[in-house]
């Protein structure tokens, strides 16, 4: 301070170099000590403790000042150290042949070791008896987090022994505000008091996260100068990780002026940043023992770790509330589309989301405004504003005036958080924040000093509570990161609803088109193979039958194994199913009584639907392939294994044996390209395919996150198409009775009423809902077939004029029983099509049917 011209304030603090004072305070002495062990800068103080004058000691080796034994033990101390902002204690050691024991601190700057130390201080009769594991079971039984800072300023007096102990939290600005206090009794209280941040300046916060402890003994103590000043580069110490540091001349008349003797300052430091600190201030001279001190810095460590936690857990609390109240609106919404219109809902259905003092709502033109913030006209004018310069994204601002000078705004709203809830420039969510100096409590009368010094009444708490007022004047509390992620949650859950009203459904629209036309192309394939396959059934069978009834049962049989298959596919839509069992059906329809040729292994495990679907294709593609040019065209053999690896992946193996040679394609067509593309373009996967001597391999691999499983095989059937009827045709269980057939296809009706009539029934036949009900008109009957889909409408009709007079009907279908059971009557049996004798037989088994005499 002495020496210069300009005016001293707070603001002085900001240029002010305070690591590099020159000087120490003279509770203790330092040592600068080369690489080689020699002494080259000194505190003046030293021959008050070590009987060496601060001249004599430059350019001696320190083993000259210290014992040998010390400086082992220094020397020792220091291959602990790692990284250059930490530093070591040792305490009670004997630096010389007498008696007397010191604590000192070690820490290395630029290539020098930084010795200090001060006098052993007996055991005191008010230090703390708590042991740091019952403080920290203290702070972990407080319930919330006010009451946590005010258990943590507890402990901290607990263990210094100061008059007043603050945790004073900073904000991201720099300012501060005390959170919590305790403090003796009497001496007024600073709970509440906001402090701009020129009261802790920008590099006394950066060494406050440098250095984690900071103590002033005594505000009236003379500094200690350090000799010499400067190195042969000029340049003076560095005392950033200095215990001893000097005070800045603008700090101590800043503790005077509050009436402060003493201070210690405990840094908190959370996920790596300042967060706040433990302010100590006693009104006398003070110096706790540096063991005290060491156990009060480990207490500020252990209470910055638990005081992550919290803060992480209440975040990740607030996160998951805020995201049940938008999936709570998105479900409301799905329910009753119209609430959207209504501004008024949403502001009620968001209330509780983020923390606000008003919201509004602005919808195709429609606007609803609840709490603190702007009128009609200029909430209006802010949606413009906002589709001019933030349409788009989540847009947040604490200074509302600044942001938009031209807006007319009330004073009392200052901040703002805006959440777009469509995709273009037009429909919003904006809530409000009310200016931050509205909000604050003063907390207290905050201790006055008779006098205020030399520099003025600005250097004082209640000066500073006013500096602070005018610097956040306008402002209000920022929009925390985690409630930016809620408002992302938002915003994204309400155009997800909001494309359901608007003209960005076509886009949904266009997409579904897509996709459908590519499902139609995809389909026209797969009816192609099949009429294939089933041409090949039907000549592989006239092949190797010698009767006309074993050919005709054999080929029933073929065929039906063929539609189990294919229904295998959509039977389990948008649930797991079972990968065994899709092989297995896969394998009867194409061997039949062979499908021991292919030799399946692996535990069973579900696919996820879309996994399951894209499996069912490309191994209906492998077997279609090998039927036709691979080993299962002759008398081969396929081995076909699957095993999960280490990270859940389903490794899958098709291996051909003993077929025909096989070379690899010239050209690839659309079968050969499923196999390939596939599993790696629809699940992610791998696909890899060899044409070896011995015969086709592939092997593939499908994620862990569409496998579920291994499960235990559910059942374990024959495979399909083996599976002879349970019932023998010659029975006869229709005998006597009258069916009516409805089925709009002549060729499909004429092979139903020869099945029916094989079993004993007198069938009448109807192609259309009309011409049933006329039959119904003038007929009775004991059971009725009807076809689900009659082309120009569906059977539903018939079905409910039946089951009024009474008479059982079981609907069939080739669109799986999902088709048949959407209506009223989604008890009724359902009979997967094509007809056959062994399907008719088994659905008869569950049809409640008349006895005839």
């Amino acid at each position: 301070m002495s020496g210069t011209h300009e005016p001293v304030d707070l603001t002085n603090c900001d240029r002010e170099p305070i690591h590099q004072l020159g000087s120490v305070q003279p509770f203790g002495f330092l040592l600068a000590i080369s690489s080689d062990w020699i002494v080259t800068r000194a505190s003046a103080n030293l021959v008050e403790f070590l009987d060496v004058a601060q001249a004599d000691a430059i350019g001696r080796p320190v083993v000259s000042l210290i014992t040998p034994e010390a400086l082992h033990a220094v020397r020792n101390k220091l291959t602990t150290l790692r990284g250059p902002d930490v530093s070591e204690r040792i305490f009670g050691i004997a630096l010389m042949p007498d008696q007397n024991r010191f604590d000192i601190a070690l820490h290395l700057n630029g290539g020098e070791v930084i010795i200090e130390g001060e006098r052993c201080q007996d055991d005191r009769r008010d230090a703390a008896s708590l042991s740091m594991r019952s403080m920290m079971s203290r702070l972990d039984r407080t319930e919330t987090l006010e009451a946590f800072f005010r258990e943590g300023a507890r402990q901290a007096r607990a263990l210094t022994g100061f008059d007043r102990v603050m945790v004073y939290r900073f904000d991201e600005g720099g300012s501060g505000e005390v959170v919590a206090e305790a403090a003796r009794a009497g001496i007024g209280s600073f709970l509440g008091l906001h402090y701009p941040a020129s009261d802790i300046p920008v590099q006394a916060r950066a060494l406050y996260l440098r250095n984690l402890f900071r103590i002033i003994a005594d505000v009236d103590a003379v500094p200690v100068p350090i000799l010499p000043q400067r190195d042969e580069h000029g340049r003076p110490l560095d005392l950033s990780m200095s215990v001893l540091r000097s005070v800045s001349p603008i700090h101590i008349e800043y503790l005077k002026n509050m009436g402060v003797g003493a201070s210690l300052s405990i840094s908190i430091v959370v996920d790596g940043k300042l967060w706040g600190l433990f302010a100590c201030h006693h009104y006398g001279p003070r110096l706790p023992s540096a063991q005290s001190r060491s156990t009060a810095e480990l207490f500020g460590q252990m209470f910055a770790s638990r005081l992550e936690s919290r803060e992480r857990r209440l975040a990740l609390d607030y996160e998951t509330k805020a995201r049940r109240i938008a999936d709570r609106l998105l479900t409301s919404v799905a329910d009753n589309a119209s609430l959207l219109d209504d501004p008024a809902w949403l502001i009620e259905a968001l209330a509780d989301a983020i923390p606000a003092d008003g919201i509004g709502v602005w919808i195709n033109g429609r606007l609803a405004l609840a709490g603190i913030g702007p009128d009609e006209r200029s909430f209006a004018a802010l949606v413009r504003h906002l589709n001019r310069s933030a349409a788009g994204r989540i847009y947040a601002a604490d200074m509302l005036a600044e942001a938009y000078p031209d807006l007319e705004v009330d004073d009392a709203v200052a901040g703002m958080l805006a959440i777009p809830i469509s995709r273009s420039p037009r429909d919003y969510v904006v809530l409000f924040r009310q200016e931050l100096v509205r909000t604050v409590r003063w907390g207290g009368d905050p201790h006055k000093p008779v006098e205020y010094g030399p520099n003025g009444p600005r250097l004082t708490p209640r000066k500073s509570f006013e500096a602070w007022s005018e610097l956040v004047r306008g402002r209000s509390v920022p929009f925390t990161e985690a409630e930016h992620r809620v408002a992302e949650t938002i915003r994204v859950t309400l155009i997800e609803v909001v494309l359901r009203l608007t003209d960005e459904v076509s886009m949904a629209r266009q997409t579904a088109n897509e996709r459908q036309e590519l499902l139609i192309a995809e389909l026209n394939h797969r009816v192609r193979n099949i009429l294939s396959l089933i041409t090949g059934i039907i000549r592989q069978s006239q092949a190797t039958s010698v009767g006309l009834g074993d050919y005709i049962r054999q080929l029933e049989g073929r065929i039906q194994s063929l539609a189990r298959a294919h229904d295998q596919i959509t039977r389990d839509h948008w649930a797991p199913a079972s990968l065994r069992q899709l092989l297995l059906a896969e394998t009867g329809a194409y061997l039949g009584k062979n499908a021991q040729r292919i030799q399946i292994s692996g535990e069973d495990v579900l696919l996820e639907p879309q996994a399951f679907s894209t499996a069912a294709l490309v191994f209906h593609e492998l077997m279609t392939n090998s039927a036709k040019y691979g080993s299962l065209s002759g008398s081969g053999t396929v081995q076909l294994g699957w095993h999960r690896d280490d990270e859940g992946n389903l490794r899958i193996g098709w291996r051909e044996k003993d077929g025909p040679p096989v070379a690899e394609p010239k050209r690839h067509g659309f079968g050969s390209t499923i196999i390939r593309r596939s599993i790696p373009y629809d699940l992610g996967g791998k696909a890899e395919v060899r044409y070896v001597k011995d015969g086709l391999e592939a092997d593939f691999s499908i994620p862990a996150r569409h496998v579920v499983g291994p499960t235990s095989e559910r059942s374990n059937p024959a495979p399909l198409g083996t599976t002879e009827p349970k019932s023998n045709p010659d029975d006869r269980p229709l005998s006597g009775l009258n069916v009516l057939l409805v089925e709009n296809n002549l060729i499909i009706a004429m092979d139903g009423e020869d099945i029916l009539r094989r079993l004993g029934a007198d069938v009448a036949t109807a192609p259309s809902v009309t011409e049933a009900m006329e039959i119904l008109a003038d007929q009775s009957f004991d059971l009725a077939l009807l076809d689900v889909n009659l082309g120009d409408g569906t059977s539903f009709g018939i079905a409910d004029r039946l089951a009024a007079e009474g008479v059982p009907f079981v609907f069939a279908t080739g669109y799986g029983e999902g088709i048949a059971q959407a209506n009223s009557h989604s008890d009724a049996p359902v009979l997967q099509k094509p007809y056959t004798m062994e399907g008719m037989t088994d659905i008869l088994a569950r049809v409640p049917l008349p006895r005839r005499g």
